[in-house]
């Protein structure tokens, strides 16, 4: 359930990130709430990506502070992200086809049980097993066994084991890149349920996504990116697809060019 008498779960302020002559962010801010979906958009070349890789600490942004639930943090790594409780699950899954559910959800971070002091230990595969089905439970995710290779997974159970594997280890902030992208019906129907469980749950949740349909039919709030800066947040219920593509290519903002292509209903 969304809250917000306290401090974002995450807060960006002021964030400007260049590369070289290229001004990729430029004063950004960026808020998401516990139990809050949002959708982060924009044309190729907005900035969205490098926001998020500002996020997940794959990159280092020039200026600008990062807050984590009301306190600034420093995030120079992917590995202080992962500590704060943040994840990212990319367009590409980051999963391995020829091993099982089970051994992606743990790949390293196993489970390990010491049969002789310094020289023999053991994968925990029971506990491990046990695990992963509960949480696959509790995010009702439906493959056929959690030791079924994911290469013999639809698109949309292997978009729901990658997201499951943030919630195995007990993540915050969820970032989605484009999860949808190159789905059916039924598998986007099936990814859009699992993102609102994870809002149920009490999860932050940022989805990436260059459909609007989708973003419409999932999130509480969009965010526009454009050019490198942040030019709209919008509540989902008070807003219309046409404000945003207007947004997005400029159009709301008086560009005649980009006028023409928000009429067109394009993105």
């Amino acid at each position: 359930m969304l809250d917000r008498s306290g401090p974002p779960r995450l807060e960006l302020r002021h964030i400007s990130k260049r590369f070289g002559a290229v001004q990729a962010l430029q004063d950004v801010n960026f808020e998401v709430y516990a139990g809050e979906v949002v959708g982060l958009v924009g044309d190729n070349g907005a900035g969205k990506s490098t926001l998020i890789k500002v996020i997940a600490g794959s990159y280092q942004p020039d200026t600008g502070e990062i807050y984590f639930e009301g306190q600034r943090v420093e995030i120079r790594n992917p590995q202080d992200a992962s500590r704060l409780g943040i994840e990212t699950v990319y367009q590409d899954l980051a999963l391995c086809d020829n091993l099982d559910v089970v051994a992606n959800l743990f790949l390293g971070r196993e489970r390990v049980r010491t049969l002789v002091p310094r020289v023999w230990r053991s994968l925990s595969e029971i506990e491990m097993e046990t695990r992963a089905i509960t949480v696959l439970r509790s995010l009702d995710v439906k493959i056929p066994s959690v030791r079924t290779a994911v290469a013999a997974l639809s698109g949309g159970q292997r978009q729901s084991v990658a997201v499951s594997k943030t919630v195995l280890w007990n993540s915050k902030v969820v970032l989605l890149d484009e999860p949808t992208a190159a789905l059916g019906v039924a598998q986007t129907r099936q990814v859009l349920d699992l993102i609102r469980r994870l809002r149920a749950q009490g999860l932050a949740v940022v989805v990436i996504s260059h459909n609007l349909r989708d973003i419409f039919d999932v999130v509480d709030r969009v965010i526009v990116l454009r050019l490198g800066r942040r030019v709209g947040s919008y509540n989902i219920k008070e807003t219309t697809a046409e404000q945003v593509v207007a947004a997005i290519t400029g159009a709301e903002f008086g560009d005649p060019d980009a006028a023409s292509v928000a009429a067109n209903g394009e993105a």
